[in-house]
């Protein structure tokens, strides 16, 4: 069998095997009513139907902006098309994550050295068709498949040209009139912050590498440059939504809302500050978070760390019976809580501005993601939940170490990598993403839902790509092809256009 049909032969059985898994989290698993769902539908029926951009309040449509807009059209298109249909919604999303596995197939492609890059790119396929935590979201009409896709095409733009790799297979857009790299990425990068705001974080990873490429001051006009062609393209999306809501809403907002509020609501930000200071696990988050305004909250649901004296704890029981009462936080338990989360950061600032976080990073990442399946995700203690539920346990258990594995090829791949000059912007490039990522959601996030860091997965699985690719021949023979590290460089060149 040739290498070519040996290339189209793991294509093919990468890609069925991916759809076939995205089709049995549809079929099996399918949710159309979790967490924003029912928001997504509305905007896009809305706006398609109607031609507002709104929910129904106080009994009539009114324009919102508790929401960007990128999502709801993604789903106005396809019920232009399918009608009405979430399952046409999600098989469209199964297609489109196909699409994403061979975008992450090329970034890893884009870091392996020419005597490794057939095997790499055939990894990064099957690592990205066979990763159950993106194909599970196809199976819900939720936000993260687009924005996945979104995200992995931007990196790709930007690892392609502008850090590092294999000079031989690279071609630097920007030259001969086309398109600017860092103009195309910030677009990219701007149709992302209208599906998931927080994407633009992915140029500030990209202006921190090249800041630290381009300090000597005889580069500095590059900088400059290529920061503001990427805060151009990230602004052209963004303006026609910006505009919309001056017009509309009569007030500036280029993204959304950080609470996403509808007109009249209260932003709970006392409440937020105070589940800051101690809320970490995600179960915590079905017990408390996602149950204000709308369902009682049991004083006992919440866990002792959550209180730093009986007193405290009293005083939250008794704004809480409070709250119960009407289902309705109100500005003044609002300011109650806020002055709690208050004492007990400034009785422990590490806690909360250093422990928690961390605490919020590791449940982030290492959750066993079952938030859309009918499981527990519960493993301790072991013995116990293995004779509550088996087959709960052993899904549960097998998610956590499919997961670990990702993470752990990923770690490999990073460091095998690092050992190759050419290879370090890139490779600075993905794990810084992946750290201020993580580190943002974990720090400002009302929730550390695991979802949130699914965005890094495109980078994850194809640093992890990279590590199938060190058996292949030993490091030092691509370190010797290498020209010198051009993490440090400052000379011009081709991939640079001035």
């Amino acid at each position: 069998m040739t290498s070519i049909v040996k290339m189209r032969f793991h294509v093919l059985s990468a890609v069925l095997a991916g759809l076939t898994l995205r089709a049995i989290f549809i079929l099996k698993f399918p949710v159309s009513d979790a967490g924003d769902s029912p928001f997504y539908i509305d905007l896009a029926w809305n706006w398609l139907k109607r031609g507002v951009y709104g929910l129904t309040v106080n009994g009539g449509l009114a324009p919102v902006d508790m929401r960007v807009p990128g999502y709801p059209a993604f789903l106005a298109a396809i019920f232009a098309v399918a009608g009405k249909s979430e399952r046409a919604v999600m098989f469209s999303q199964a297609t489109l994550e196909m699409f994403t596995c061979g975008v992450i197939a090329l970034i890893a492609s884009r870091l392996a050295p020419q005597y490794a890059r057939r095997r790499t790119v055939i990894a990064g396929l099957w690592l990205a068709a066979l990763c159950p935590f993106t194909a599970n979201y196809t199976a819900a009409v939720l936000a993260e498949t687009l924005a996945i896709f979104l995200t992995a095409v931007a990196i790709l733009v930007l690892i392609q040209t502008q850090f590092g790799g294999d000079s031989s297979h690279r071609e630097p857009l920007g030259a001969g009139g086309s398109l600017s790299p860092w103009f195309l990425a910030g677009i990219i990068v701007g149709f992302g912050a209208l599906v998931r705001p927080e994407t633009p974080l992915l140029l500030l990873v990209a202006g921190l590498v090249l800041l630290a490429r381009w300090w000597k001051p005889r580069n500095w006009l590059r900088l400059i440059r290529a920061t503001a062609l990427m805060a151009i393209g990230l602004a052209l999306p963004l303006a026609p939504w910006a505009s919309r809501n001056w017009r509309t809403l009569h007030r500036v907002e280029f993204l959304a809302p950080r609470y996403g509020q509808l007109p009249g609501e209260l932003a709970p930000r006392g409440f937020d500050a105070w589940t800051h200071t101690w809320l970490w696990r995600f179960r915590d988050v079905f017990a408390v978070s996602w149950k204000l305004d709308g369902a009682r909250i049991d004083v006992a649901d919440i866990p002792p760390s959550a209180f730093d004296s009986p007193d405290q704890r009293a005083r939250v029981a008794k704004l809480l019976a409070s709250y119960d009462r009407t289902l309705t936080l109100t500005s003044a338990q609002d300011r109650s809580f806020g002055k709690i989360a208050r004492e007990r950061t400034e009785l422990h600032p590490l806690r909360t501005w250093a422990k928690i976080p961390l605490l919020r990073s590791f449940a982030l990442w290492f959750a066993p993601r079952v938030e859309l399946l009918p499981y527990t995700g519960r493993l301790f203690p072991i013995s116990r939940e293995w004779d509550k539920d088996r087959e709960d346990f052993c899904v549960t258990a097998a998610l956590v170490l499919v997961n670990v594995v990702y993470l752990g090829f990923a770690v490999i791949g990073a460091w095998a990598a690092w050992k190759i000059s050419s290879f370090r912007p890139a490779i600075a490039f993905l794990v810084a993403f992946i750290v201020i990522r993580t580190v943002f959601i974990a720090c400002f996030a009302e929730a550390p839902e695991p979802r949130y860091v699914l965005e890094c997965f495109p980078a994850v699985i194809a640093l992890a790509a990279f590590a199938f690719a060190t058996g292949i021949k030993p490091l030092q023979s691509a370190r010797d092809e290498s020209s010198g590290d051009r993490f440090a460089e400052t000379a011009p060149s081709r991939d640079f256009p001035a």
